[in-house]
Parts: structure tokens; C-alpha cells; sequence
């Protein structure tokens, strides 16, 4: 397992976005040399937590739990095939591209160390929203990413380090609970039937989607 790409984005005016700057940072393009990874703060003030990356969009994206977006390159290359069009590293506003690592299938609280330093822990799976629809240019967008359901994994910082393309990847972690980050994206948006599975995740599982599971099994009379 290897980090392919470090990707980083600038922000760039765009029609697709309702934030309020009309900017936005997805169009995220490979680096080279080292990036320091560290956790940025909270949701709504703290953006990415990759030094150089910028998110625009402060309401939806960025903050501690959601400081890192990973993406397979072999759910890209898949994509590439039912689209008919090359996708290169971060063009799906991933920071990593990874090499070997079933990321959608990453259990929420699974740990990760990329190269000497850096350790990161998987908090969710990613929600497309009409920005990212606009930026790929495919109608239907947003239906059709939520039907596969390969929906990559949002991460939080554990050990702040820096890392670069090549770096290996190393499961240092990995939870009993068998929620992973494609599940927990299915009970957020099409099957919320599965939202009480996801309180065997706890505190690990991205806030937003614990109180949802929590609102959804009071609702339920749990």
C-alpha cells in the first residue's frame, strides 16, 4: 500500500459553488516535495489540514474531522472506464490518491501511518454536493457517485508529520466493529435503516453522523 499523490488545491472562482466567495478549492493537483500534515481545528473556522490546501467552503468541508480526504486510484480507474475519460490524481478533490488500499472499505476508527510520522484515523465517507458535480462536468453526478457508494474516506490527525508521493501506507489500527466508511455513507444518505449499526463506531465515527444515528435510534424509541 502506497500514497501515489499528495493533491492540493487553490481556490478558483466557479459557478457550481453557493459559498459565498464564489470559490472554490476541489480542483485539488499533484505536488511534489514534502507536505506537512497537522489538525487544523474546528469545522467552520479550520480548513484543510494539508499546509498549502485551501477549502473554500467552511460550512460543509475542512475542520479536525474531516482534515484529510483520501480516494483509490483504483476507484478512479474504475470510473475511468464507465466514463471513457482520463481522471488523474486528485481531480475527485482528494489530498491523497492511494495505491492498494481499499479506502470506501476503511473501518470508521481504522488508523493509518503514512510514511515515518504522519497517522491519520478515518472518521466517514465523503457526501458529493453540486460543487463537485459542476467541477467533473457529468450530469447526474451526485446520483450517480452515491450509487456506487465508493465514496472514499474523510480522516482526522492523529500524529501530525509530513508526507510525500511514494510514502508507504501501514494499517496500524483496524476496529472490531465492522462499520466502515461506505456504510456509514449508505445510512447518511440512502439507508438510514443502518443508522443504529453505527454506534458501534462511537466517538471514532465523525460527529455529525453519530448525533444522526443517536437523533435516529431516540426517534426509534431505542
Amino acid at each position: 500500500m502506497e500514497l501515489l499523490s499528495v493533491n492540493l488545491g487553490r481556490a478558483t472562482p466557479s459557478p457550481h459553488t453557493d459559498q459565498a466567495d464564489g470559490v472554490t478549492g476541489i480542483d485539488k493537483r499533484p505536488v511534489d516535495g514534502p507536505v506537512r500534515v497537522t489538525a487544523p481545528g474546528p469545522k467552520g473556522v479550520a480548513g484543510s489540514g494539508l499546509a498549502g490546501d485551501k477549502v473554500c467552503d467552511l460550512r460543509h468541508h475542512g475542520g479536525d474531522d474531516q482534515a484529510v480526504y483520501a480516494f483509490a486510484r483504483e476507484d478512479l480507474d474504475d470510473w475511468e472506464k464507465e466514463l471513457g475519460r482520463p481522471l488523474p490524481n486528485g481531480c475527485f478533490g482528494e489530498n491523497l490518491t492511494t495505491n492498494g488500499l481499499n479506502v470506501s472499505d476503511a473501518l470508521i476508527g481504522e488508523r493509518w501511518r503514512i510514511g515515518s510520522e504522519l497517522v491519520l484515523e478515518v472518521t466517514s465517507g465523503r457526501i458529493p454536493c453540486r460543487t463537485f458535480q459542476g467541477h467533473l462536468g457529468e450530469r447526474g453526478w451526485v446520483k450517480r457517485f452515491t450509487r456506487k457508494g465508493a465514496t472514499g474516506a474523510y480522516l482526522r490527525v492523529i500524529e501530525p508529520g509530513e508526507i510525500r508521493a511514494g510514502d508507504p501506507i501501514e494499517i496500524v489500527l483496524r476496529p472490531e466493529h465492522g462499520v466502515t466508511a461506505a456504510m456509514e455513507f449508505r445510512a447518511t444518505t440512502t439507508e438510514r435503516e443502518l443508522l443504529p449499526r453505527l454506534l458501534a463506531a462511537g466517538t471514532a465515527l465523525h460527529p455529525e453522523a453519530l448525533a444522526q444515528a443517536r437523533k435516529y435510534v431516540a426517534a426509534q424509541g431505542g
